[in-house]
């Protein structure tokens, strides 16, 4: 009888471990969808943040500040012309100057070697740089 009541009681343990893993797998299923619904939440907010970036840099247009003729100095002109120009033209025809007659040091390429005529542009300096060069060549528009 001993052996019967020892069966019967681990038989009952055996189903109280069952039941408890069972629950424990409920659970873990549980949490897994959770997860994977988050998950799902995540990539498609991603999705549509790049979505916003994208239709962000094609509306962009450009600044029209950069578009505005400017004025320029008899000094300038010489260089580029008297008609008015915008800032960009007004680089583009200054660097074409300075690649024609050869002006860029050859060793330091960051620096701008002045002959006459851009020694007045440049406030007398006979060397400067080419970020001081646009310094110097925004005095002479307005």
């Amino acid at each position: 009888m001993a052996t019967k009541k020892t069966a019967k009681k681990s038989a009952a343990k055996k189903k109280k471990t069952a039941k408890k893993a069972g629950a424990k797998k409920k659970v873990a299923r549980k949490t897994t969808a959770k997860k994977k619904t988050t998950a799902k939440k995540k990539t498609t907010a991603k999705k549509k943040t790049t979505a916003k970036k994208k239709t962000a840099r094609k509306k962009r247009a450009p600044n029209p500040a950069f578009m505005k003729a400017m004025r320029i100095s008899d000094a300038l002109a010489q260089v580029v012309g008297s008609k008015p120009l915008p800032r960009t033209e007004v680089t583009k025809k200054l660097w074409a100057y300075i690649k024609k007659n050869k002006l860029q040091d050859a060793v330091n390429r960051r620096m701008i070697n002045a002959d006459a005529t851009l020694r007045a542009v440049f406030g007398g300096k006979s060397q400067v740089s080419m970020f001081e060069m646009t310094k110097l060549v925004n005095k002479h528009l307005s």
